[in-house]
């Protein structure tokens, strides 16, 4: 599946910026203390299985995205296969639990405490005893240091992506003895726990030399269950050895190999077997559950168009096995009437027939040794709104694109078909079951087609007022873009029918992708629509040849009818909906032609854009080029420091240019930078946690962005794999991954949502 996703600590870039218009919000929701966080809405579904069942030994074949440009993950281009490695072969003081919180990792840290506040904040870490490096030297306040300077901000030489935290940290000291360092805070920091991991050996981060290059396509020296073996281009696979130095449980796998494995790809090489583990698109998956399920004895295989398979009762091959196919084949032609021509005409047809339910059903039998294990990634989809410029720069037609949208039924047309929880989400800083999680959507209003038809008019948008024919060239309001528009509406822009991969800001992506049916269901839009790139326009709904329901049976009500286009100064409000093209986006094309039919019902068009998906998120999303679009971030255990620059309000840089950060929606406002701050600066969990509550709200009300729902996740395993699969929030325990001992694969209950 497809999915743009964006990283949450991804380099800066730097945008032009026009600020939106103000307008007076209803009181804000969701501030309040006691409104609960709630469970995850899906647990994770790895299989787990204890220690003690699983083999020692063997080599897990896991398909990811990218070999990954650098294994530094505090570079630029550090990616997911980045981190994936960083997680199994470095230091990480606090890993995530289930629920999306912070749990200290007892393989490193035996414990972290601020042990002052006043003057200055001051955290003690007390290392665990063992745990050493790949080359025998201890882990200690030497790699910490080296690592704050490295990420402090202060040195540009190091060619560094991020250094939040770091940049509030005024020293790093050895403790009270080797095992214990002391970090002293020039600024309070709540989230102190995001800092140091992953831990990187002072080889790597003590010279800007090092840093920048030196771990670029190799890491000497590690301190994980595994270690880096090779990362081989030519192979396109990253290989992961067990760590003989390694002190804690030992590795279970002997080695792990991150194959590079295009998402279109994946089932042919589950196929093949040249892969045990794989996320997939929701087609790949239904082809995985169907060919894993039971099949009834009695039910005879059957062939192409419905005919006996070969050798079936019925079947021209049965009886015949003293003589060759086609000799069968044949005689059977002719005993049933067939002259000689037919019958060879028909001998053809039939082994060209029995050819291809042979290949289905090898295909079958070699999918039949995996099962899906599926649940809801730490990451949310989201409508982003462009309000740079054009009609979405003005806060009421944004407020109104917002309120068009019924989110459950978005979240259904996704989620529902795979069988997960189809809940929309309510918060842009958190995920249901985090601490921070509260629906905040009260201060934007539930869906409600007349008052977003009224906030449109009292921004100037008006149904059925005046349009003036446009010049050669000219565009409708809001309609920028690249693409030439045809008679009937489809772009030539982006070339291709084909999907390309959604990415997750930071993944990629494939994504970056999300499920979907595809079909015309709840929300009424067609998947065509999406995926030709079609100009959908308001009042042109009805069926040819009829009024809405004439033909239907008598009590069905009739459609609801879409309202007239609304216009200003002569142009039609037309909104540019930019989507990828890879492989994987059917669902996000099916999700950008509801909400295009539920813009219809307010009077806006939109014109969809199908574009490249290596062009999506540079040309489009990073630059502005698009008024909507969908893409994705993921939630983490620190949203005071993650999150902020998702919605911060851009400044001016010193170029002349307006510094967006991560801010692609470019609507921010200094009130919401204020609440990241303090919740930033605040140590009293309860007040940061009501703090980025508010600030969620006030996000809610400007509507730079609308969360739609949960991104869902969808892996095919082998069936005797343990502890891997769908991990929802929890961080990967590698060493505990591995193949079941035979004998010792029993029935194991399905993934559900957390009561």
């Amino acid at each position: 599946m497809s999915h743009v996703r964006v990283g949450p600590r991804a380099v800066t870039r730097s945008v032009a910026f026009l600020t939106a218009g103000v307008l007076a919000v209803p009181a804000l929701a969701g501030c309040t203390s006691d409104e609960p966080a709630g469970k995850p809405l899906a647990a994770q579904d790895v299989a787990a299985a204890p220690r003690s069942r699983v083999a020692d030994g063997g080599t897990l074949r896991w398909a990811v995205d990218s070999v990954p440009e650098t294994l530094n993950a505090f570079q630029a281009d550090a990616d997911d296969t980045t981190n994936r490695v960083a997680q199994a072969v470095l230091p990480s003081m606090y890993r995530t639990d289930d629920t999306g919180r912070a749990a200290r990792n007892p393989d490193y840290l035996e414990s972290a405490e601020v042990v002052d506040t006043e003057p200055k904040q001051v955290v003690v870490y007390k290392l665990n005893q063992q745990a050493v490096w790949s080359d025998g030297r201890e882990i200690g306040a030497a790699d910490f240091a080296a690592q704050w300077r490295a990420l402090s901000g202060k040195d540009s030489a190091y060619w560094t992506a991020r250094n939040a935290g770091y940049d509030r940290i005024e020293k790093v000291e050895r403790g009270a003895g080797d095992l214990e360092v002391k970090v002293t805070f020039s600024r309070p920091y709540a989230d102190w726990q995001s800092l140091f991991t992953p831990l990187y050996p002072k080889d790597v981060t003590g010279t800007p030399d090092a840093f920048n290059d030196g771990a670029r396509r190799e890491l000497k020296v590690t301190a994980g269950p595994f270690a880096v073996q090779k990362v081989d281009t030519k192979d396109d696979e990253v290989v992961l050895a067990g760590n003989p130095r390694w002190w804690g449980e030992p590795a279970k796998l002997e080695q792990i190999v991150l194959r590079a494995v295009p998402r279109d790809k994946r089932v042919s090489e589950l196929v093949a077997g040249k892969l045990d583990l794989a996320e997939v698109d929701p087609e790949t998956a239904d082809e995985v559950g169907l060919a894993a399920g039971p099949r009834d004895a009695d039910t005879p295989l059957m062939g192409p168009q419905g005919t006996p398979a070969a050798g079936a009762p019925g079947s021209p091959l049965a009886g015949d096995r003293g003589r060759s196919a086609a000799q069968a084949l044949r005689s059977w032609a002719l005993a049933n009437g067939s002259d000689e021509e037919a019958a060879e005409e028909e001998v053809l047809a039939r082994e060209e027939r029995r050819e291809t339910e042979a290949k289905a059903q090898r295909r079958q039998r070699a999918l039949s040794g995996f099962e899906v294990r599926k649940s809801l990634e730490p990451a949310y989809t989201q409508l982003a709104l462009n309000g740079a410029d054009g009609p979405l720069a003005d806060e009421r037609v944004r407020r109104a694109v917002a309120r068009a949208l019924d989110r459950k039924k978005l979240a259904e047309a996704v989620l529902k078909p795979l069988g997960l929880p189809a809940e929309p989400v309510g918060s842009h800083v958190a995920l249901a079951g985090q601490p921070a999680y509260a629906d905040g959507s009260g201060a934007l209003g539930d869906q409600n087609a007349k008052e977003a038809r009224a906030l449109l008019a009292d921004a100037g948008w008006v149904p059925g007022g005046p349009v003036k024919k446009t010049e050669k060239g000219e565009k409708a309001a809001g309609a920028e873009g690249d693409g030439e528009k045809a008679k009937d509406g489809k772009k030539s822009e982006g070339g291709d029918d084909g999907d390309d991969g959604t990415y997750i800001v930071g993944e990629d992506g494939k994504n970056p992708g999300d499920g979907g049916d595809g079909e015309n269901g709840e929300g009424g839009a067609k998947a065509g629509d999406a995926e030709s790139g079609e100009k959908h326009s308001s009042g042109k709904n009805t069926a040819q040849g009829g009024a809405p329901g004439a033909y239907a049976p008598k009590g069905t009500a009739a459609p609801a009818a879409a309202a007239a286009p609304v216009a200003k100064d002569g142009k039609a409000l037309t909104l540019r909906f930019v989507l990828p093209s890879g492989p994987g986006s059917e669902a996000l094309r099916t999700v950008a032609g509801r909400v295009s039919d539920m813009l219809d019902e307010i009077g806006i068009d939109t014109a969809i854009t199908k574009v490249p998906d290596e062009s999506y998120f540079k040309d489009h999303i990073a630059s502005g080029e698009y008024d909507l679009a969908l893409y994705s971030w993921p939630a983490t255990a620190f949203p005071a420091t993650d999150a902020r620059p998702v919605y911060a309000k851009p400044v001016p840089a010193a170029d002349g240019s307006l510094n967006v950060a991560q801010n692609y929606t470019r609507v921010g406002t200094d009130q919401v930078d204020q609440l990241f701050d303090r919740a930033m600066s605040t140590l009293d969990r309860k007040e940061a946690r009501d703090l980025l509550r508010k600030a969620d709200s006030r996000i809610w009300a400007a509507a730079g962005s609308v969360p739609l729902y949960q991104r869902p996740q969808l892996t095919a395993a082998r069936k005797d794999l343990a502890n891997a699969g769908a991990f929802g929030f929890e961080t990967p325990v590698y060493e505990d991954m591995g193949f079941l001992k035979k004998g010792a694969r029993g029935p194991r209950p399905a993934a559900s949502p957390s009561s």
